[in-house]
């Protein structure tokens, strides 16, 4: 299975991809790459919608993954950051869904527990654990980059989870 996870950002919408293999009947995390998308926060909001767009489907159409995962819109003190990442989010399950490829989203709390074990995680401790299940030397950066493949992470730990609830 292969995993697209997003981070959406206002500022940096983040993305990462994470294959499972099976080692010795032990599923085993592969990450196949993970980067940023930058948005100039001069630039206007259609403006940067699109670039989100853009970016995100020349991404899902190079790593033709699975399934694409996003973290669900959390509750903020601003609303008005609120709906702007409302609209990143938007832009980001047009771009998944325009490629037919099915979308599952994932409570911030969810992630961190799948990830850590604890829900109220740190960021610091998210990139840790993830370097770690990815077996990667250093942690991934840009943060976004590293929170979009707990998301992925998340997902596939979930689908793994589902599948042996399912064989019982």
């Amino acid at each position: 299975m292969r995993v697209f996870g997003i981070d959406c950002g206002t500022e940096v919408t983040g993305f990462g991809v994470v294959e499972t293999a099976r080692a010795a009947g032990e599923p085993e995390l592969i990450p196949m790459a993970m980067g940023a998308i930058r948005l100039a926060k001069a630039r206007p909001l259609p403006e940067r919608l699109e670039q989100v767009y853009r970016e995100l489907t020349a991404e899902l159409e190079r790593w033709k993954p699975d399934t694409v995962a996003v973290e669900e819109v959390f509750y903020s003190v601003n609303a008005k950051s609120a709906l702007k990442l409302g609209q990143v989010r938007g832009v980001a399950l047009l771009a998944a869904a325009r490629q037919g490829i099915p979308v599952a989203e994932y409570a911030p709390l969810k992630i961190k527990s799948s990830v850590v074990g604890y829900g109220l995680a740190q960021k610091q401790q998210v990139q840790f654990m993830v370097a770690r299940l990815l077996g990667l030397a250093e942690v991934p950066q840009p943060a976004d980059a590293a929170d979009a493949l707990a998301i992925a992470i998340c997902h596939i730990h979930t689908a793994q989870t589902m599948a042996l609830q399912e064989a019982r």
